[in-house]
């Protein structure tokens, strides 16, 4: 493996910032402490940092040489609204937060570049590292767009990496189109006539009415989507009752849905409207239906996921870097950076040893030996793409 030999010496200092990152985390556009550590370090390199973009967005812009092409590497800072189960020497000292998806990590291998592209690489153009808030569920890449993102930090294309449990250190993957699903939620509302559980005669019961619609929802995907396109609804909330002996008069049902065709994606939210309100019709019930669409598919423009394959080959060499990986039912908002600008989102290995531990899981952490990987992958991409005229 061709890590760079400087960023290695600093490989323990880089450990260092991304546990302190990792015990103090924050979640979604509340990051001022992990900002205002991004723009310190930034600055300390001799990079011109904005803060504030979207709340608590940073961009660092650097420029070297004579060249007029500039790209945009981006990591997240955000943290989950999770109770950490770890017992080392980093975990949250914020009760209820936790980097449980490793953007502790994420954070520190593009400043891990950004020093070493700051202090010692010769390139010529122009790098903007953007660091988003918000990317858990909130949507910071679209809010930073809407600030201006593009229009003040203005890019040919931008780039993003996330970590994968499971894949081996030193591996990656990529591939041009579909990388991560589209995410959407959903709340129905059905309202009914409560009684007395002994009485089921005199109400209408919306607890049955809200089985009925669930069960139905589950024969969207085997009988209206192609099954040769991917698609999941899943309900994860069913709100209801107070009493052994009282039939409610409302129930709330949430959940998401995932696929990764905007015509999918329609036909979904179709049905599923349309079957809560004729199940609820039919039982003499009433059912409020709301839907949003919240994250887009993740989707690689070819161009520049063939040169990320490239140069994570360089890197780990050609066997170590999937070309063709299935594609995530999990959601990414460096989408809406995608549907701006070409681009690519690269995964990379943070491990597939005993105790490896999946993402979103209270056991989770980045393991440190991914930092220098990860860190010379941005800076041999700069290089690639930015060449020295010298």
């Amino acid at each position: 493996m061709k890590t760079i030999e400087s960023i290695e010496k600093y490989k323990e200092e880089m450990t260092g910032w991304r546990r302190d990152i990792h015990a103090h985390p924050e979640i979604a556009f509340e990051e001022h402490r992990t900002a205002r550590i991004v723009a310190e370090k930034l600055e300390s390199f001799g990079i011109e940092v904005e803060t504030g973009i979207a709340g608590t967005g940073v961009v660092g812009t650097l420029k070297k040489g004579r060249g007029n092409v500039a790209i945009g590497l981006r990591a997240d800072l955000d943290a989950l609204p999770i109770q950490e189960a770890n017992d080392f020497d980093h975990v949250s000292v914020n009760p209820g937060k936790m980097h449980a998806c490793g953007h502790d990590g994420h954070t520190t291998m593009l400043l891990g570049a950004a020093k070493y592209l700051a202090e010692e690489s010769d390139f010529e153009g122009t790098v903007h590292f953007i660091f988003q808030p918000a990317e858990e569920n909130e949507g910071g890449g679209r809010a930073m767009i809407e600030a201006g993102l593009f229009d003040k930090y203005p890019v040919e294309s931008v780039f993003g990496m996330h970590n994968i449990p499971g894949m081996p250190v030193g591996t990656f993957a990529i591939k041009s189109g579909p990388m991560m699903a589209a995410f959407d939620i959903f709340r129905l509302t059905i309202t009914g006539k409560g009684g007395h559980a002994a009485m089921p005669q005199f109400t209408i019961d919306p607890m049955l009415v809200g089985t009925k619609i669930v069960e139905a929802y589950q024969s969207i995907i085997s009988r209206f989507i192609d099954p040769q396109e991917p698609a999941v609804i899943s309900v994860t909330q069913f709100h209801a009752g107070d009493a052994y002996n009282v039939i409610p008069n409302e129930v709330e049902i949430r959940g998401c849905t995932r696929c990764f065709s905007p015509k999918v994606q329609s036909l979904m939210e179709e049905k599923m409207r349309i079957m809560a309100t004729e199940i609820a019709r039919a039982y003499g019930a009433q059912a409020n239906f709301f839907y949003e669409k919240r994250y887009p598919a993740t989707i690689n423009s070819k161009t520049e996921s063939d040169v990320a394959g490239e140069v994570a080959a360089s890197i780990v060499g050609a066997d170590r870097v999937n070309l063709n990986p299935k594609p995530a039912m999990g959601s990414e908002d460096f989408a809406f950076m995608l549907q701006e600008k070409p681009g690519s989102y690269i995964w990379t290995g943070n491990g597939d040893g005993e105790g490896s531990c999946a993402v979103h899981n209270p056991g989770y952490d980045f393991n440190d030996d991914v930092l220098p990987v990860g860190s010379t992958y941005w800076v041999r991409l700069v290089e690639k793409l930015l060449p020295s005229l010298s």
